[in-house]
């Protein structure tokens, strides 16, 4: 089919919600009810709270902004209804008049939901209500969550996601995400609004995004509406602290590799101050106790200010900052000793106004600036030096309207002025490549919920990217949910996806970002997800779903670029200048499909979650593995995770009531092999007497050469790991201090992360052996949290 006819077809069954709407929904003898919805301990917007009129049997829930809406409302007395998880649900009696403002500011009060006797009634919004409002595809974390796992010595966001069913790690020694088959450039990463284009520390080791400043943590793993966009495979947003509005408060953090504080002030009554500040100090102890450990430190902070102009303005200004500071020497105590320094970091700012221009008409209008740098210097002892750097200015306005309860529109429009340099200087060449894009993105979605069993969202996004070569594509997004009855629900999504920005990935070294150009194409992806979602024992949620998704000129680096590339031209001294991406990445095909289960449980003393992943993905790249398919590294077939966090007091003396607590955490991973290239072959090769960069027993030795199998053909042995936390929490007078001992890989078990294959001299003869590089040992860490 014509790609203009497909778009065609897709056009008119993604809008024909908005054709079905019913009018009527205006009438004239109706208001809207709307407000915000805030923690009253530190006067936090509370994001997905739920507002219900009790008598007509009609809600929202609250945005991002901690907004919320009714429409169309007719004037008469009510009972609304307000609910959110681990807080006091509330109702307040309204008397709707006409000539009104029909405004509200509802304040929640935090309750324990480590109490194991839980009584759902209708005073609160079910499970299965939760799940049927939650978007497919989408998990959302909080910060408790996140610092409740057991921990690589820090608390990490990332390796917190790597155990939901779906993201998966290549190694322990990563956290960077692998989402449904997609690869770690295929993520957008957001805080506070911006992109974030290297979110982790210590060359994937660590994440940048210190868990005790964020607020809420949405993933999204594909299927996501139209205002997102720019990647493949999913959405990161995190959201960061506004700051305590009522009182000062404050949490420190202390580990054995690092120090972190969180600060929250208040600015009279009208704003907030949050900050804080993590620093590694393995340069002040390790690397100088021992001679193997390089001179190493990074740190990141993060400043928020939020500031309540008036009831229809709010004003939010945010600053984030990493750096990572490498010196590597192979003898500290000697000046010209072989060696580099190596540091990068992330800076990203953003000024956010939020305006109401009436209750139907939500507005949020983004200033932002992302930039990172990176600089190899080895000039010392090698005339080689590198740098890299990339920034992203962004002018954003994103809109909401709601025009009934039937009906509700979200548009809006971006623009991005995109800078990328890279430079490499060494005694055979020189590079300098240096790139100035721009990228506009407009998109509209229309929810349509035509009874309290459909909801429909259809959308369509824009993308003009200006490259050398310019790229214009139109990413149609469609999600249908259908409630079965009151305690589960199915629900479908589709739509069309474009990202114009690659990642160059390199061991040890982080990546460089490139665009796409004259010489490497968009790439594009197609998403078709079908889930399944019930409540069970009103606690547990279920979560069931079925996704295919299929790639288009995916990019992956050319590892023979150095004797394929060609010099753009020369220096006066005659060394080559290469100053394009010709011959710079392979490009292929990919499909992947998979089922995901995910059963979890969010209230009580015990609380997680189990989940089983099972997945395929298969890439076909004509210059790689002889044209013929293959699976990527990434690929694992079964993975189950379970997620455990106990309140040990709550569930073995449930009557008592306790300042001190013992929590548990477990942590466990089972997963299939990852895929790796072995020897399909082998031959000897006789050596010559001239040889001389051969041991001298080798000459006259035959030597064993090997020749490799078909691509990623054979499987490792299966991953399997255990962690566990303890904490203990002691409060007073407001006071909580909470020392707590981590165990990563309890059982010492030695996962494998790569073979390799060494010579060995045997009988005259040079052999090859097998030598396994294991992952993580037994790690145990200790470490003290502070709030106050």
């Amino acid at each position: 089919m014509p790609l203009l006819t497909k778009y065609k077809i897709l056009k008119k069954i993604f809008f024909l919600p908005f054709f079905l709407l019913n009018f009527s929904y205006f009438a004239q003898n109706t208001t809207s009810i709307s407000g915000f919805v805030h923690d009253t301990t530190n006067g936090e917007s509370l994001i997905g709270a739920n507002i219900y009129l009790v008598e007509l049997g009609i809600g929202s829930s609250t945005n991002q902004s901690g907004y919320f809406v009714i429409p169309n409302v007719p004037f008469n007395k009510y009972t609304m209804r307000t609910s959110y998880v681990g807080y006091k649900t509330i109702d307040k009696k309204v008397d709707l008049q006409k000539n009104s403002k029909n405004v509200f500011k509802i304040f929640l009060t935090p309750q324990s939901i480590e109490t194991e006797t839980i009584v759902v009634t209708s005073d609160t919004m079910s499970v299965g209500e939760k799940l049927f409002i939650k978007p497919i595809s989408r998990i959302e974390l909080s910060p408790q969550q996140v610092n409740q796992m057991p921990r690589l010595i820090e608390a990490d966001l990332l390796r917190t996601l790597q155990t939901l069913p779906g993201i998966t790690a290549l190694s322990d020694f990563s956290s960077a995400l692998y989402v449904r088959g997609g690869t770690p450039d295929q993520n957008l990463y957001m805080i506070d609004g911006t992109d974030v284009y290297n979110p982790e520390h210590a060359f994937g080791i660590f994440s940048t995004f210190n868990t005790y400043a964020i607020k809420k943590v949405e993933v999204s793993k594909g299927g996501f509406s139209a205002d997102y966009g720019g990647r493949l495979s999913s959405v990161i947003d995190v959201t960061n602290i506004d700051g305590n509005r009522n009182e000062f408060q404050g949490v420190a953090n202390v580990s054995l590799l690092s120090a972190s504080t969180t600060l929250q002030i208040p600015l009279g009554d009208f704003g907030s101050i949050s900050g804080s500040l993590r620093r590694t100090y393995i340069d002040q102890t390790y690397a100088k106790w021992f001679d193997e450990i390089p001179n190493y430190y990074f740190f990141d902070g993060n400043l928020k200010a939020f500031i309540d102009i008036n009831e229809n303005n709010k004003l939010s200004l945010s600053f984030f900052r990493s750096y990572d500071d490498l010196e590597f020497r192979v003898d500290k105590d000697k000046n010209d000793s072989f060696g580099f320094d190596y540091d990068w970091g992330n800076t990203t700012g953003s000024i956010n106004w939020k305006h109401i221009f009436n209750p139907e008409i939500f507005s949020s209008f983004w200033v932002t600036g992302s930039t990172f740098n990176s600089c190899f210097d080895m000039t010392q002892i090698m005339n080689i030096i590198e740098e890299n750097f990339i920034y992203d200015i962004s002018l954003k306005a994103a809109l909401e309207y709601y025009g009934s309860n039937n009906l509700n529109l979200k548009f809006g429009a971006e623009h991005k002025f995109l800078y990328g340099s890279y430079k490499m200087k060494w005694d055979a060449g020189y590079a300098d490549v240096e790139r100035h894009r721009n990228h506009s993105i407009g998109y509209l979605s229309v929810i349509f919920k035509p009874s309290e069993s459909w909801f429909l969202e259809s959308g369509l996004r824009t993308d003009y990217f200006n490259s050398d070569k310019n790229y214009f594509n139109l990413s149609p997004r469609l999600t249908i949910k259908y409630r079965l009855n009151e305690s589960s629900s199915i629900k479908f999504a589709s739509g069309i996806y474009y990202q114009y920005l690659y990642r160059i990935p390199r061991l040890f070294f982080n990546a460089i970002w490139t665009s796409a150009d004259e010489y490497t194409k968009e790439s594009n992806s197609n998403h078709f997800i079908l889930g399944y979602q019930k409540e069970i024992d009103k606690v547990y949620e279920l979560e069931i779903e079925a996704y295919w998704k299929t790639y288009k000129n995916i990019c992956q680096f050319n590892d023979l670029y150095f004797i394929e590339a060609t010099p753009d031209s020369y220096t006066n001294d005659g060394n080559p200048i290469y100053s394009t991406t010709k011959n710079l990445f392979n490009s292929g095909d990919a499909d992947s499909y998979g089922l995901e289960i995910l059963v979890r449980k969010q209230l009580g003393a015990l609380t997680g979650w189990i989940s089983y992943s099972l997945s395929r993905t298969i890439y076909t790249f004509e210059k790689l593995n002889s044209g013929n398919k293959f699976i990527p590294r990434q690929n694992r077939t079964h993975i189950v995770n379970l997620v455990i966090n106990a309140n040990i007091d709550e569930l073995l003396w449930s009557d008592e009531v306790a300042d001190n607590k013992w929590f548990l955490g477990l942590n466990f991973i089972y997963s299939s092999g990852q895929p790796i290239t072995v020897p399909g072959s082998a031959y000897y090769v006789s050596t010559l007497p001239d040889w001389n960069d051969i041991p001298a027993y080798y000459k006259n030795t035959p030597s064993y050469k090997l020749h490799p199998a078909e691509m990623n053909s054979f499987r490792l042995p299966e991953y399997t790991r255990l962690d566990i936390s303890l904490t203990y929490e002691i409060r007073y007078d407001g006071w909580k201090l909470s020392p707590y001992l981590q165990i990563i890989n309890i059982g010492n078990r030695q996962n494998v992360w790569f073979i390799n294959y060494v010579d060995k001299y045997e009988n005259k003869m040079i052999v090859q052996e097998v030598d396994e590089t294991n992952m993580f040992p037994i790690l145990p860490s200790i470490g003290v949290s502070v709030e106050f």
